[in-house]
């Protein structure tokens, strides 16, 4: 599915969906930070005030200058305190945001977004943002929301300068001075609004760039880096892809920003020029006192310069809403696409079954045509079969990663769709060929959930024959970390599954964990997980016949079908696929 293009030009529509987000900072807060706002923008116009009387009270030679220095002086020292509050407030504000955000994005990616949704590019590409913003390399949601804030400082201070300017000059020389800094900042942001668009629209580019940069400079292949003397030819690439990128963005950005400007500076020079005329011919006419014209003169400068870059908050609440759009993006297409409702999952009782399933992966052949198989409750089911024979998709359809083309998947005759696919995920521990090898402890890479039952992790721990220091972190790179060997991470892989079982999960699939070990020591491992999860329901995922001699049942599936299944000695005694296949993988060996 293509996604929306991000319409940042709908600016009732961002701003609404960025002040939206500020009570999840906690309304306290935000109200504190809306009135620091006001003060940072009406001390200002104090300022200006209480300096326009000393002036004239000094040439007046009026005794009340004091006073009106110290207001003077006392609104700037307020002023200069309460500034860096205001970067605080704004600094807790995003954080508080970015967490309800970061939550949000978990939730997507995580639970609501289908397997196939996020294979898609163009999801890819707007889940890459933000990931970016998230890692800080461009603003966040909350910058954006936070942001909104102090505009309110910038605002405020604004209307109190054209306040000054009606009552001083006239209310024609006030309106124009606050249209001509009106125009002036819309039209700058509008020009930041189409750069940030077409900076959107660059997410593949910059999806490459940041590919190339993570492969070169992280520890997965710098090995292959140094052997095979890749230096260059990596070094070209991320030179040539960063080139493409920025080719494109400061083309772009010419075309954007250049010519704008020169035409807001001349809106600038006139609506200023216009202001400080009418000025100049009053103070010269004798119309305006000292008062006034001081006053006026420090009045007009302020919607002169109002349509510069605030650095505050223009490219957070610009480029920060193109990330919260890119989230609100990811999380409308997870949400179509996602399963909904659904009876909650009972652990199986008889049978889970295959029947006349079809499935092909998009822009892909057909895996399945009419597959048949049975999983009995209860007992060991190992699905061989060479790379290619749909062994590893089974396990996809099964965990409901996807969902067949054709037929069905049921469970004790209950449709696997008509089941709420969360509640069936708490009854499957799936172990994958590429299991994640977290950074964490031995107890936290077993358990992976908090407050876990230690004396639960460490029965799992041993019943799977893991030796490993638990309380240690499972990499050599932290302080007091271990590195383990390829059998070891196997047994933490085992121990995994073991104590998901004892959690609650009811059907444990391995999904060939082992392809990276020896066929003896895939033996010894698969004989071990045979044993210690006897009379659980266990599916077991290999390539090499001759490793899983012990299941209760084996499936041989070639090109998508089911072609033998039985006991091993009822297979051997058929002289068909599976007898063909061992004797060829057993020979190897002896």
């Amino acid at each position: 599915m293509d996604l929306p293009a991000a319409d940042s030009n709908v600016c009732p529509v961002r701003w609404l969906s960025l002040l939206l987000l500020l009570p999840r900072a906690g309304r306290g807060l935000v109200t504190a930070a809306v009135l620091l706002n006001l003060a940072l923008g009406l001390l200002p116009i104090a300022f200006i005030v209480w300096m326009s009387l000393l002036l004239e009270k000094v040439d007046a030679l009026d005794s009340g200058w004091l006073t009106a220095l110290a207001l003077a002086v006392g609104a700037l020292v307020v002023q200069q305190l309460l500034a860096p509050f205001q970067a605080a407030f704004t600094e807790v504000v995003s954080r508080r945001v970015d967490k309800h955000c970061i939550q949000r994005l978990l939730a997507a990616a995580y639970r609501d977004a289908p397997i196939a949704t996020l294979e898609q590019p163009g999801i890819l590409d707007r889940l890459g943002d933000v990931k970016s913003a998230f890692d800080r390399s461009q603003p966040t949601p909350g910058e954006a929301a936070a942001g909104t804030l102090t505009l309110i400082a910038r605002y405020t201070q604004l209307a109190g300068a054209v306040v000054l300017i009606a009552g001083v000059l006239d209310l024609l020389t006030g309106v124009i001075v606050g249209a001509t800094a009106l125009v002036i900042r819309f039209g700058q942001r509008g020009s930041l609004g189409r750069f940030a668009t077409m900076w959107n629209g660059l997410a593949p580019y910059r999806r490459r760039t940041q590919y190339l940069r993570g492969i070169s400079t992280g520890a997965e292949a710098a090995k292959e880096i140094r052997v095979l003397g890749l230096l260059s030819w990596i070094r070209s690439r991320v030179g040539n892809a960063a080139a493409d990128y920025m080719n494109v963005f400061w083309a772009q950005r010419r075309r954007m920003l250049l010519w704008p400007f020169l035409g807001f500076a001349a809106a600038g020079l006139i609506g200023g020029g216009f202001a400080l005329g009418v000025l100049a011919r009053g103070t010269a006419a004798g119309d305006l006192t000292l008062l006034q014209f001081a006053l006026g003169v420090q009045a007009v400068l302020i919607p002169i310069r109002f349509g510069v870059f605030f650095p505050e908050c223009d490219t957070q609440t610009q480029f920060g809403w193109h990330s919260y759009k890119a989230l609100m993006d990811f999380e409308s297409t997870t949400r179509a696409e996602a399963a909904v409702g659904g009876e909650i999952a009972e652990p199986p009782r008889e049978v889970i079954r295959f029947e006349g399933v079809a499935f092909g992966y998009p822009h892909g052949s057909k895996v399945f045509e009419e597959l048949d198989l049975e999983l009995p409750v209860g007992r060991s089911t190992a699905i061989v079969g060479l790379n290619g024979a749909g062994k590893s998709t089974m396990v996809k359809l099964l965990a409901r990663f996807y969902d067949p083309d054709g037929g069905r998947i049921t469970v004790d005759g209950k449709d696997l769709r008509e089941i709420e696919m969360h509640s069936w995920h708490r009854q499957l521990a799936v172990i994958f060929q590429d299991f994640v090898r977290y950074e964490l402890t031995g107890l936290e890479n077993i358990a992976l959930q908090s407050n876990p039952c230690p004396t639960c992790v460490r029965s799992a721990a041993e019943r799977a024959g893991t030796l490993t220091d638990l309380s240690k972190p499972l990499f050599s790179r932290y302080a007091g970390g271990q590195d383990l060997s390829g059998g070891q991470w196997q047994r933490v892989a085992l121990a995994r599954a073991l104590f998901a079982a004892h959690a609650g999960a009811s059907i444990l699939v391995l999904d060939e964990p082992t392809a990276q070990l020896d066929v003896r020591a895939e033996v010894e491992f698969f004989d071990s997980f045979l044993a210690r999860t006897h009379g659980l329901t266990t599916v077991v995922i290999s390539h090499r016949f001759s490793t899983v001699r012990r299941a209760d049942n084996i499936v041989v599936l070639e090109h998508g079908k089911v072609v033998e299944q039985g006991t091993h000695d009822v297979l051997l005694k058929q002289e068909g696929r599976y007898e063909k296949m061992f004797r060829l993988q057993s020979e190897r060996f002896q």
